[in-house]
Formats: C-alpha cells, sequence, structure tokens
C-alpha cells in the first residue's frame, strides 16, 4: 500500500527546500496530484493529506471519478482536449491547463458563454516542437494570445510545458527558463483576457529543476501515488 500522505510531506519538504535556495515561499508552489490512471482510493488519500488540485488526461477518466469524490477541490485537464470534448470538459474542470490552438478557444468561448462563465485555461506551448506531443507551437502563440483577447468568456491565466523526457533534470532547464520568458514577455503586453500568473511545468522526474525557473504549478504523479496502475 503506498504511503501517500509521507509521500505528499516529502514532496512539501523537498519544494521547502528548492524554494528557500532560489529566494521564493514555498507557498507561491501549489502540488497538483497527477491523478492519470490512479484510483478514486489513491485521490482521497492525497485529498485527505492535504492535495487541494487533481489533474487528469482524459475526460471520460476524470469525469467517473469526479462523480465518486465529493470533496471540494480543483480538477484540472492536463492532457490534450479534442474540441469534441469541450462541453464535457466545461462542466468538470475548473482550469484547463492544455489549450493549444485558437480553434479550442474558439469551442471553450462557445461552451463559457452558453453556461454565464467565463473558462479558465493555460496555453500549453510544444517548446522542442516534439510531434508525439501537444501544445501551440512558440512562434504561434502570439496569435492565439490576440485571439483570446476578442473573446469574452475564456481567460488565460498562465503556460503549461512538457519538455523532452531526458535522464538527466538539469537538461529540462531551458524549456522551463524559456516557458518563463515568454511569460514575462506576454505580460508585459498587457493583452485583454490574458493574465499569465502560473507556470505549470515539472513532473516527478524534474519538478526541484522547474522551481528553481519560476513553476507555479508542479503535476507530480508517480512521487505521489507511486507507479501507475495501468
Amino acid at each position: 500500500m503506498v504511503d501517500v500522505a509521507g509521500n505528499y510531506r516529502k514532496i512539501l519538504d523537498r519544494i521547502s527546500e528548492i524554494a528557500g535556495k532560489c529566494g521564493r515561499h514555498p507557498r507561491e508552489v501549489k502540488v497538483l496530484g497527477a491523478a492519470k490512471s490512479q484510483s478514486v482510493e489513491s485521490i482521497r488519500a492525497a485529498i485527505a493529506a492535504g492535495v487541494t488540485l487533481i489533474g487528469e488526461n482524459y475526460v471520460q477518466e476524470a469525469e467517473a471519478k469526479k462523480a465518486q469524490v465529493s470533496e471540494s477541490i480543483e480538477w484540472h485537464m492536463i492532457g490534450h482536449l479534442q474540441r469534441n470534448k469541450a462541453k464535457a470538459a466545461a462542466e468538470i474542470f475548473a482550469l484547463i491547463e492544455s489549450l493549444d490552438s485558437v480553434a479550442l478557444a474558439l469551442e471553450l468561448e462557445k461552451q463559457g458563454r452558453q453556461r454565464g462563465k467565463k473558462i479558465r485555461a493555460l496555453v500549453e506551448v510544444n517548446l522542442a516542437g516534439e510531434e508525439s506531443k501537444s501544445g501551440i507551437a512558440k512562434d504561434d502563440l502570439a496569435s492565439l494570445l490576440e485571439a483570446v483577447a476578442k473573446l469574452d468568456h475564456l481567460t488565460v491565466e498562465g503556460l503549461m510545458t512538457v519538455p523532452p523526457f531526458r535522464e538527466e533534470p538539469e537538461e529540462s532547464r531551458p524549456y522551463f527558463r524559456e516557458l518563463r520568458e515568454l511569460k514575462d514577455k506576454f505580460n508585459a503586453q498587457r493583452i485583454p483576457h490574458v493574465d499569465l500568473q502560473d507556470l505549470s511545468m515539472g513532473m516527478t522526474h524534474d519538478y526541484p529543476v522547474a522551481i528553481e525557473e519560476g513553476a507555479t504549478i508542479v503535476r507530480i504523479g508517480t512521487a505521489l501515488f507511486g507507479p501507475r496502475k495501468a
């Protein structure tokens, strides 16, 4: 049986250590439990330990789990979101971390308008141009944010990235740094409906490096829950 609470304490201690070394307050960094393929029982254990953000990669999996979890937490979409799943996603998730196209932005705007609310999102940026990963190309980010500026029911609150996996976590640093630089660049432009406060970057393998480069959300799966069940 995985000691989820014990794992969470270790993660918080590590965050506190890293944040202290780079002059940040540990509370600036939120832990998101990346719960793909994890059980409802594991999610409940994480919530009981203090985790307030749960991330899922698939709409249907999230919908089934959320129906069984009564605790008041934020559910985040962290996997690729197809436009035909936007309606369900707008109901399930507090934050879509994987906005990656103008077409999806327009669909989320439609869902927000129908519900009379603003859909919250982060833009996923594919900094390495990996064909196997979703996310908008860095060169297309400006046009997406300009499109969002014209929408009334969609707000972009930050950026997200998944760098190429490398055995050495230090090799992720250039990608994390670049995402932070993009945040600063576009915040300076004061684009309507775009307020880039969050940087969702870093996972079990490389989250200490991400924190050093400004991460505000770290997406932790294995270090919190143990290996995926399937």
